[in-house]
């Protein structure tokens, strides 16, 4: 059984670091797609960055490029995202997907995906 277990999310001022975690169980992050996705409130989801884990390239969405990194560390079956700099408009509820791996670059369209985890609140604020 597929199961994505979110953590890491808190309340960070502007311009702090939160590393937030997506532990898999049920299949092997040494082949697979990983998403991170965010919903704030009154907004649709968005993709933020996701990765194929046969060492294709990640994508990240445009405001968090340079400031956000998606990483795997396959003996853990974990996949972590390191969110520096952090801004308000950050502030978000934060899922981890999973989709099958095809052998093409990862996918930033939600539909995509067929697992998800509950989620961790990250909050920015002064």
């Amino acid at each position: 059984q597929v199961q994505l277990v979110e953590s890491g999310g808190g309340t960070v001022q502007p311009g702090g670091s939160l590393r937030l975690s997506c532990v898999a169980s049920g299949f092997s992050l040494n082949v697979a797609k990983i998403g991170w996705f965010r919903r704030a409130p009154g907004k649709e989801r968005e993709a933020v960055a996701c990765i194929e884990t046969r060492n294709f390239p990640a994508r990240y969405r445009d405001s968090v490029r340079g400031r956000f990194t998606i990483s795997v560390d396959k003996p853990k079956n974990t996949v972590f995202l390191q969110m520096n700099s952090l801004k308000p408009e950050d502030t978000a509820v934060y899922h981890c997907a999973y989709a099958p791996a095809d052998g093409l670059l990862c996918d930033v369209d939600p539909r995509e995906y067929d697992r998800w985890g509950q989620g961790t609140q990250v909050t920015v604020s002064s």
